[in-house]
């Protein structure tokens, strides 16, 4: 997975990444009953992590001081970020959990926003993702939209920080480096909820492909895409995201989006 296989223009970058997650969605379906939420955030980030480094071998010995104050919280905020949407996807639907997630990434474009235009756009994609969000009037579990609030601030940070590793960094020893640290953090919470103990090589199998779908491909799409776009335009573009998610929803599981919906994750 060399760097110019991903030499594309920063808006298709991004296109692409959301399709790449989408398909990812049909197969995480598969894994979250059996591995549970942690299990599954566990083998998708840590064997992305995997795939990264034998991809682009990050020489950690030439990284510099400056380099490693960024990188580490990039790779710590995406590792959450993925990690707490999982849980936010367990107890509320996951139209819902999409809307207050992507509270983040609209912050980050509103407080980056200098020109009316810009504000137009925000208030455009704010109203899409809210329109397209099963709304109801049922209890919703109070814990679970603390969860998507939190998954969404991660996914700001994440947003910036990328943003900022990208401007003195390699876009692939960036991601590869910043998974490692995502993959320390997710693991333990994998082994603790023993939903890998029901790891079989089907599904390690199925592992491998969400790993490269929903992570490897898209992470390093977007690395790329931060490289080159101011943080507004790139979360105002992610904003897409909700829609590609019903319609994917729809193709695969013939319009019963809530039950596609509840697998997918960022």
């Amino acid at each position: 997975m060399k760097n110019k296989i991903f030499n594309i223009p920063p808006v298709p970058a991004v296109l692409l990444s959301i399709l790449s997650v989408q398909c990812g969605a049909a197969i995480a379906k598969t894994l979250f009953p059996a591995l549970g939420a942690a299990g599954t955030a566990s083998i998708r980030i840590g064997i992305s992590a995997l795939i990264l480094l034998l991809a682009y071998r990050p020489n950690f010995s030439k990284i510099t001081r400056q380099q490693w104050k960024i990188v580490i919280p990039y790779g710590l905020s995406l590792g959450a970020m993925n990690l707490i949407f999982y849980f936010a996807i367990e107890r509320i639907p996951i139209g819902l959990a999409v809307t207050l997630e992507f509270v983040g990434p609209l912050l980050v474009a509103i407080f980056g926003s200098k020109r009316l235009i810009d504000y137009c756009w925000v208030i455009l994609a704010a109203a899409g993702i809210v329109l397209i969000a099963p709304w109801s009037n049922t209890r919703i579990d109070s814990l679970g939209v603390l969860f998507a609030l939190l998954a969404g601030a991660l996914w700001a940070a994440y947003i910036i920080l990328g943003g900022k590793i990208s401007k003195i960094m390699n876009d692939g020893q960036a991601v590869s480096t910043g998974m490692v640290f995502a993959a320390l953090l997710i693991l333990p919470f994998g082994f603790y909820e023993n939903g890998l103990i029901n790891l079989t090589p089907k599904l390690f199998g199925l592992g491998i492909a969400l790993a490269l779908l929903s992570s490897a491909i898209p992470f390093t799409l977007e690395m790329k895409a931060l490289g080159q776009l101011p943080p507004r335009t790139f979360s105002i573009l992610m904003s897409l995201e909700p829609a590609a998610a019903s319609i994917c929803a729809f193709i695969f599981l013939h319009g019963k989006s809530s039950s596609a919906g509840k697998f997918k994750c960022r």
